[in-house]
């Protein structure tokens, strides 16, 4: 009988432990812990070091029990504590996060090896994702993927005129107060017309019913602090 995968489970939420159980107990060959606690975690990755390392870690990124009595305050600063100490433990997110911005910063910065998605995982998409992982690939759901790929297209359309009209609209009640503020690359100012079209060519990218909705959905992809 072949070795088997030791997976740890980080969640705060024991209900979300007790879900994720129920789908890898249909996966042969696991050897599971879990705990609802960041510095708990860490210190059973640091002990099984000795012994018997976890090959797999599933954590989630915010926990709502962290304390002043706690050293990790949620599952990113866990991952950049991992990483920090270089111990070979592959790392995955299960969470409920699912903003554009939020993924793209987290995939970006911290490399995981799989993203899940809450509510939408199960038996067959762990089993996926373990695999991937123990052959050094990585796997992000359909939805993840979607996301990062619309962040890249719109980061790639995102000239320094839309850039400044995502930034002036906000502050003037009438699109026709823009003329006169935005400016080209050469200095010289947008006349409303090229304004206004630029802006329903934003609206279209991105899937946005109307102004407000645009900077909004804006902040939301990181475009906009």
């Amino acid at each position: 009988m072949p070795n088997k995968t030791k997976i740890l489970i980080v969640d705060d939420h024991q209900l979300i432990i007790e879900g994720i159980l129920s789908y890898l107990k249909h996966i042969d060959n696991l050897e599971i812990e879990t705990t609802n606690s960041c510095d708990d975690a860490f210190a059973k990755i640091k002990v099984a070091q000795t012994d018997v390392p976890f090959q797999i870690l599933f954590t989630d990124l915010s926990f709502d029990n962290i304390d002043e009595t706690s050293k990790i305050d949620g599952g990113e600063s866990l991952i950049k504590l991992i990483r920090k100490e270089e111990i070979p433990i592959k790392v995955g997110v299960i969470t409920g996060h699912s903003e554009t911005n939020r993924i793209f910063n987290v995939i970006r910065n911290l490399e995981p090896s799989a993203y899940l998605l809450k509510g939408k995982c199960n038996t067959n998409e762990l089993n996926f994702a373990i695999q991937k992982m123990l052959t050094d690939e990585v796997y992000y759901t359909h939805e993840i993927h979607q996301k990062l790929l619309k962040r890249a297209l719109i980061e790639i359309q995102m000239d320094e005129v839309a850039i400044q009209i995502l930034k002036e609209l906000p502050n003037h009640p009438k699109i026709s107060n823009l003329e006169g503020v935005i400016k080209k690359d050469d200095g010289s100012l947008l006349k409303i017309r090229t304004i206004e079209s630029k802006l329903a060519k934003l609206r279209t990218d991105l899937q946005a019913n109307n102004n407000t909705d645009l900077v909004l959905k804006a902040k939301e992809m990181g475009v906009l602090d």
